[in-house]
């Protein structure tokens, strides 16, 4: 990696943070007392929803030291971007050194590896900006253990009132959770909705997946694994990429019907694709449940936040909102969040809590992709 080694890399991570740093939106404007504020009680508020969701899930850590291992972060855009680039170089190091093999030793080489790595830095950079605004807040699956050197305050964020994600220096934990404190900000005020409620809500659905990670010991090194997969078998010939792609533009039927991105994937990576929205659908879907199944009794206007940010959610902020979101797959991530809410009220429904737990025993007993939109079939496979 450029940044960490000196030496030539795909990707110049440094310039992606600069540049998302510098086209990343302002947040709302508040007060010092207000920022204060609202962060202190997006902890407290994390804090609460993790009791409720253990009690309402019936799950609990399998270690104590595991869920007082994962910490909650109340950041800024910056600081939301600089903990993702730390998450990407972690989980793509094998990717990147692959197509790093292939590059040639002629010597022209290095000039336009140098460029390529601060074109893809910018571009990054400039999908982060975008992501940075809309993010109210994420649950770190692959934190490294140890960041590339410590990761400097935003100067826009006052030392004491935002965190900071800086170098670990212990073992890694089983990831942590990042409240983006101005967009939850900026949404309550546009939804028009109880700031406390909303921010109460929010951190239901976040602590979700704290949850489901902690008492769920094998499911970060399970995904792990799958993304691992999937980037092992990505084939860095472009020739064959531009041979898949012409098949998808020459196709009939069935084909025709497919993506640019489908295209260019081998047939071992669209099976572990579908394993892996399977679960995403899932753990998304889980956390939709878990936050509407709370609500009613801890968030006093529930419904009727449900409704607006369910309108928000799916017509986006304007035009060119809903071309970005679909570029970058947000709408795929959106059906994610309603298949698999449909499919754990369905198993729920059929077979109590409890039964849909059964869910956590082993990778083998995940929904499949087909089972995400079938739960009976689910059912019938794990828990009859």
């Amino acid at each position: 990696m450029t940044s960490a080694s000196g030496g030539a890399g795909m990707v110049d991570w440094d310039l992606a943070v600069a540049t998302a740093t510098r086209l990343a939106r302002p947040g709302p404007e508040v007060s010092r007392v207000e920022a204060r504020e609202v962060v202190s009680e997006l902890r407290r508020h994390a804090l609460e929803a993790e009791e409720h969701v253990r009690a309402y899930t019936r799950m609990g850590s399998t270690s104590l030291l595991a869920a007082e291992a994962t910490p909650v972060l109340v950041v800024d855009r910056p600081g939301w971007v600089r903990a993702n680039v730390a998450g990407f170089r972690a989980i793509v190091r094998p990717l990147v050194e692959k197509l790093e093999a292939r590059r040639s030793d002629s010597a022209g080489s290095a000039m336009l590896g140098s460029l390529g790595e601060k074109a893809t830095g910018v571009e990054i950079g400039a999908v982060l900006a975008f992501l940075s605004g809309k993010v109210l807040g994420q649950y770190e699956t692959f934190a490294p253990a140890e960041f590339p050197g410590p990761l400097p305050a935003a100067p826009d964020s006052p030392e004491g009132i935002l965190d900071t994600p800086r170098r670990a220096l212990q073992p890694p934990p089983p990831g942590r959770l990042l409240l983006v404190a101005p967009n939850i900000v900026q949404v309550e005020r546009e939804l028009d909705v109880d700031p406390h409620d909303f921010r109460l809500w929010v951190c239901l659905h976040e602590e979700t997946h704290r949850t489901q990670f902690t008492a769920v010991p094998w499911l970060r090194d399970h995904i792990q694994a799958e993304v691992q997969s999937f980037l092992a078998q990505t084939d860095v010939d472009p020739g064959a990429l531009l041979d898949r792609a012409r098949e998808l533009v020459a196709g009939r039927g069935e084909e025709r019907r497919g993506t640019l991105l489908e295209a260019v994937q081998s047939p071992g990576q669209r099976e572990t694709l579908n394993r892996l929205t399977a679960v995403m659908s899932l753990l998304e879907g889980h956390a939709d449940v878990v936050m509407d199944g709370v609500g009613p009794a801890v968030v006093g206007s529930v419904a009727e936040i449900r409704e607006k940010f369910q309108l928000r959610r799916a017509s986006g902020a304007g035009r060119l909102d809903l071309v970005v979101r679909r570029l970058l797959g947000m709408d795929a991530k959106l059906r994610q969040y309603q298949d698999g809410a449909v499919f754990v009220r369905g198993v729920v429904d059929r077979v109590g809590m409890d039964g849909f737990n059964r869910v956590w025993t082993s990778p083998n007993t995940l929904p499949t992709r087909d089972e995400i939109h079938h739960p009976a079939a689910w059912v019938a496979r794990v828990a009859p």
